[in-house]
C-alpha cells in the first residue's frame, strides 16, 4: 500500500491548513501502515466501531455526507455506501500521505458508488464549506488530535444541516479508574509492542498522553450543547475503551 499512487482521477483538492506542523508529520509517518496497524491492534474490532458511527448518523441515498480527519478513508467508504451513487461524500485531512493512500483506495475499489467521493486537504477548524451544507458528518479519532476542539465543534455545527447529526468516534477517557488502568496496560504493553516492530514506538507512545488531555464523554456532551447542538450523547464502547459522541443540529 506505501507504494500505490493515486490514480489522476481520484486526486484530490488542497486546502490551507492550521495545525500542530509536529502532529501533521507523525501522521504522515504512520500512513503506510497504518490500516494493517489498526486491524492488528483492534483484532479487526475498528471496522465494527466504525460501522456503528456512520450507522448513528443515520445518513441515507442521496445525502451529502462529510468525514473529517479521514485518514485513510474508512467512515468515507462506509457513508458512501449509505449515500449510494445519487449521494456525495466529502472526506478531508490534513495529511496528504493519508489522502494519498485513501484515494488510491478508491481507485482500486470495485464498488461503483465510490466514485461519489472527493477527497480534500485542509483543516478541520476552518471547513471549506457553506453554512448548512451537510446532511451528515463523521469524525474517526480526530477530534482528540485537533489543536482547538471546541473550533471544530463550532465548525461541524456551522456546515451541518439542521436537523442532521455528527458521529465522533475516538477513544474514552473513562471516569472509572479501573478502565483506566486497563487503557494503559494496553497501550504500553500491546499498541507500543507492536507499533516497535514497525519501528514507529514513538509515533504511538503520544497515545496515553492525548487521551488525558482529551475530554470525558459528559464533557464531549456538554461541549456539543455549548456550540449549539440541540441534543447530544456519548456512548461508550468496548468495555469503555472506546466512545462515540453523537450530536443533532
Amino acid at each position: 500500500m506505501a507504494l500505490c499512487i493515486p490514480l489522476p482521477s481520484y486526486r484530490f483538492r488542497h486546502r490551507p491548513v492550521r495545525s500542530s506542523l509536529e502532529r501533521q508529520e507523525l501522521f504522515g509517518r504512520i500512513a503506510p501502515v497504518y490500516d494493517n496497524l489498526n486491524d492488528l491492534l483492534s483484532l479487526g474490532q475498528h471496522r465494527i466501531w466504525k460501522r456503528m458511527t456512520v450507522s448513528w448518523t443515520r445518513a441515507k441515498m442521496g445525502d451529502c455526507a462529510l468525514d473529517l480527519c479521514c485518514g485513510s478513508g474508512d467512515l468515507a467508504f462506509l457513508l458512501s455506501e449509505k449515500v449510494g451513487s445519487n449521494g456525495k461524500v466529502t472526506g478531508l485531512d490534513f495529511s496528504k500521505d493519508q489522502l494519498s493512500i485513501a484515494s488510491c483506495r478508491q481507485g482500486l475499489a470495485p464498488n461503483a458508488c465510490y466514485n461519489n467521493i472527493e477527497w480534500v486537504e485542509g483543516d478541520a477548524l476552518e471547513l471549506p464549506f457553506s453554512d448548512g451544507y451537510f446532511d451528515a458528518i463523521t469524525m474517526g479519532y480526530g477530534l482528540r488530535n485537533v489543536v482547538d476542539k471546541e473550533r471544530a465543534m463550532q465548525e461541524m455545527f456551522r456546515v451541518l444541516k439542521p436537523g442532521s447529526r455528527v458521529s465522533v468516534l475516538d477513544f474514552n477517557k473513562s471516569t472509572q479508574p479501573f478502565t483506566n488502568l486497563i487503557q494503559e496496560w494496553m497501550i504500553d504493553n500491546v499498541v507500543v509492542t507492536v507499533a516497535t516492530g514497525y519501528g514507529l514506538a514513538k509515533e504511538y507512545e503520544y497515545l496515553k498522553s492525548s487521551i488525558k488531555e482529551f475530554l470525558t464523554g459528559k464533557e464531549l456532551e456538554r461541549l456539543a450543547l455549548q456550540v449549539g447542538f440541540s441534543n447530544a450523547r456519548h456512548y461508550e464502547i468496548s468495555g469503555g475503551l472506546m466512545g462515540n459522541l453523537v450530536a443533532t443540529r
